[in-house]
């Protein structure tokens, strides 16, 4: 299989043979499975061998059944109306099918396809047989999924017989349409046929080396199905998905693996050995359903070769994987550029925000960081999309190629099933519009015509509401900001959200807040996963057995789904500070948890509780307060971030944080350790007149504006008759702020602000300025305004 060019029959090629200079010779496609062979097989990256047919053989094969003049004819009765384009399509095909091929080229594919079976040692190699357009994933147009693939392919005569079909995919319906639609000309576009060894699937998918969602360029996104990799590809099914944070892959002593998801499958496709349907579909076992696809050693090859891929390419890359069921081996089966995040301008970013609430109807993944309103067109068959409006909200099981004419015209799309890498995801990403998938009942559950609103913008889940509710559109410049000494950090809840924020000119993550994935993740009390045998109420007992499917210990469900999310918004700022603050639940709130009512006290005043420190060392709470340290250092030392700096809320004496960070060191968080700094959040009086004490303790302070207004004034904060008098810009609030930072800048110490206020107030911004404030950290839709106030202030301060 190692035959050099000028020695090659002239009608095909080895692939190892090939580089990304023969485009034009065997497509896009097959260009890059040569590219890859030849450059980094030494790296440990495996690509099935093979051959490709040359575009020679494809001009040769239509001028010796002189089919240019027919095809000529039937394209041009298209465009001119006469004939629609399935009758178009169908006829060019079936003439392509009826060729024959030149005896030259007969002979050089079977000569090809003997050198093969060859090199495997075998009478008879079974081969996946793969179109490769000459204009194929090209970074400024992408063909993927516009040709067709013929798998479990054996045998000279079949070989041929499925290149003859790949031939004629060139003019599938949504071939012609696509070419139409940007212009390409249908006879200057040639097609190679791809022959590539079988990889008899047991697992397979495909992975981008770039967040699909956000762009962000730091992360590896792996889908993973069971079987075949077709229905990951077409989105027939809801994949796992991992997501896996490039730079730290390097040291092969962590296991930076920041996401992971089990799909709902219930179904896999799978080899046959029937001539006539080389595939089936048939049910995932019991065992399969139950567990994740990829170990993490098989997620941590994948992300490493996608690395070594992208580095190579020197782009983002979208590629396709799967595991041999035999030798367990991992496979590159191609790998194409990534055509719309990385195309993405840098320099703005639009945020959607709605204004009014509403029912949500169904939930699914969201996909495009946008909203749209509009009726819904419930489409079960694509032999149906005739019917479907211009401007509505596409609703239907699952997409492929097909749908695309009726895609581009919709507002919105929700499906059944699919994953981020599905096909409705994929094309709602390049139409810039809404979608959201893998719901699995938006078709039973959403009416035809239905009024509805689609939600992409609240996180990595995307909703579906009744109604046309109301919705805000921010666009924030980011080009031309001005540079500020004061460092601006965010303030973070939601994971998902902390990566589509990367583009912001943050440094830092100022507060965490992990009540949300508490809240909105885990959904479990601590105490009710660490007791989960003491629990009586057999209802609350089925809840949590459904929410931790798949752990068989309770309290690793919690660290698991913890230290994930604390990695990924570490992630999101690397190797910048991110403030991770411990659990501030009051108890009413921590009651509300699954389990949680067993576990709390009910209190008259919660605000002024049992909570946050007090909590950790107390008997009743510290197993719990355990899990959360357990995830910090799992985050930490297992994953790699060591950025995360731990900051303990509602510390009301000196006394008191001895307590927690003696727990903390019995639960391996030793601070100074692996350059371990714990915070502690100035909100209470007790903070500011005892700063001395505690900067002896802590490593740096950050203000909690809310509370320490609030103990400050005495006012509720949540007293809306007292609404008026709650303001941050008293003076006494503002002295003790003045206070801390002297007396934290006296021992040496850093002090930063978290709250809204100096994005609601550029004076206060100006007054923490003047003050000596070291950071501000506030929400991503405030960084601009923010900037902009500090960079007046310090401008001001300078004068």
């Amino acid at each position: 299989m190692s035959t050099p060019p000028d020695k090659a029959p002239p009608y095909t090629r080895s692939l190892d043979t090939l580089t990304n200079n023969d485009v034009g010779v065997v497509g896009g496609k097959n260009a890059s499975l040569g590219e890859m062979i030849k450059n980094l097989h030494a790296h440990g990256v495996r690509v099935p061998g093979g051959f490709a047919t040359t575009s020679d053989a494809y001009w040769a094969f239509l001028e010796a059944n002189e089919l240019k003049p027919p095809i000529r004819e039937e394209l041009a009765r298209w465009d001119t109306g006469e004939q629609s384009l399935a009758d178009t399509g169908q006829a060019i095909r079936q003439r392509i099918l009826e060729g024959a091929f030149p005896d030259p080229i007969d002979a050089a594919i079977r000569a090809a396809y003997e050198e093969l079976c060859q090199a495997y040692d075998a009478e008879a190699v079974d081969v996946a047989v793969r179109s490769s357009a000459t204009a194929e994933d090209l970074p400024e147009a992408s063909f993927a999924g516009q040709q067709e693939t013929y798998l479990n392919i054996r045998g000279a005569d079949d070989v041929l017989k499925a290149c003859r079909k790949c031939y004629a995919s060139l003019f599938t319906d949504r071939a012609i349409s696509y070419r139409a639609n940007h212009g390409f000309d249908h006879l200057k576009v040639a097609l190679s046929a791809g022959v590539q060894k079988m990889v008899r699937a047991d697992k397979a998918g495909v992975m981008f080396t770039i967040d699909t969602e956000t762009g962000f360029p730091d992360v590896a996104v792996i889908d993973a199905g069971w079987g075949l990799g077709e229905p990951v590809v077409k989105g027939s099914i809801t994949p796992d998905q991992y997501l896996v944070y490039k730079p730290l892959l390097e040291d092969e002593s962590l296991t930076p693996i920041i996401g992971k998801q089990r799909g709902t499958q219930q179904e896999k496709m799978v080899f046959t050995d029937d001539a006539e349907a080389s595939t089936r579909t048939v049910p995932t076992t019991d065992e399969e359903h139950a567990a994740f696809v990829l170990t993490d050693d098989e997620t941590l090859q994948l992300a490493r070769w996608g690395a070594l891929i992208e580095a190579h390419y020197d782009r983002p890359m979208d590629i396709e994987w799967a595991r041999e069921g035999q030798s367990k081996e991992l496979f590159v089966l191609q790998a194409r550029p990534e055509t719309v995040q990385s195309r993405t301008g840098e320099h703005t970013i639009k945020s959607y925000h709605l204004q009014a609430s509403g029912e949500r109807l169904v939930t699914g993944l969201s996909i495009g960081q946008a909203m749209a309103t509009g009726h819904t067109s419930v489409i079960k068959s694509v032999d149906d999309i005739d019917t479907f409006e211009e401007g509505r909200v596409l609703v239907t099981s699952v997409t492929d190629p097909d749908w695309g004419p009726i895609m581009k015209k919709a507002s919105g799309i929700v499906t059944d099933h699919g994953g981020r890498t599905s096909h409705a995801a994929i094309v709602s990403r390049e139409l810039g519009i809404p979608a959201v998938v893998g719901t699995g009942n938006a078709t039973a559950v959403l009416d035809d015509e239905q009024e509805v609103t689609l939600s992409c913008a609240e996180g990595d889940e995307g909703y579906v509401y009744d109604g046309a509710l109301e919705f805000a559109v921010r666009e924030a410049d980011l080009e031309g900001l001005p540079r500020v000494a004061t460092r601006i950090m965010l303030n973070i809840a939601s994971p998902a959200g902390a990566l589509r924020w990367w583009r912001l000119p943050v440094r830092g993550v100022g507060l965490a807040r992990i009540e949300y994935i508490v809240n909105n993740i885990i959904q479990i009390h601590p105490m009710a996963l660490v007791r989960f045998d003491d629990l009586t109420d057999d209802a609350v007992r089925d809840e949590i057995e459904t929410l931790t499917q798949g752990f068989s210990d309770k309290r690793e469900y919690f660290v698991d789904r913890m230290a994930r999310g604390i990695a990924t918004i570490a992630a999101s700022q690397y190797p910048e500070p991110v403030i991770v603050r411990t659990s501030d639940f009051k108890t009413n709130e921590y009651a509300d948890l699954t389990g949680g009512e067993a576990f709390e006290p009910a209190e008259d005043n919660p605000m002024l509780g049992w909570r946050g420190a007090s909590r950790y060392y107390h008997e009743a709470y510290r197993a719990g307060f355990a899990l959360e340290c357990a995830a910090i250092r799992r985050a930490r030392e297992a994953m790699g971030f060591t950025n995360v700096v731990v900051m303990i809320p509602f510390c009301r004496t000196p006394e008191e944080a001895d307590k927690v960070l003696a727990v903390m060191a019995d639960e391996g968080l030793v601070q100074g350790a692996e350059g371990l700094e714990v915070y502690v959040m100035a909100e209470l009086p007790s903070n500011i007149i005892q700063a001395h004490d505690f900067a002896e303790r802590f490593d740096g302070f950050s203000i909690g504006s809310n509370d320490l207004t609030q103990l400050v004034l005495g006012i509720d904060r949540d007293a809306e008759r007292l609404a008026d008098l709650f303001d941050e810009r008293q003076a006494s609030v503002k002295q003790m702020i003045t206070d801390v930072i002297e007396r934290a800048h006296a021992a040496n110490r850093p002090v930063g602000l978290c709250g809204q206020a100096p994005s609601d107030h550029p004076d206060f911004a100006a007054f923490l300025v003047a003050a000596g404030i070291d950071s501000i950290s506030v929400t991503p839709d405030s960084v601009v305004d923010v900037i902009q106030a500090v960079a007046e202030a310090e401008a001001q301060a300078s004068a």
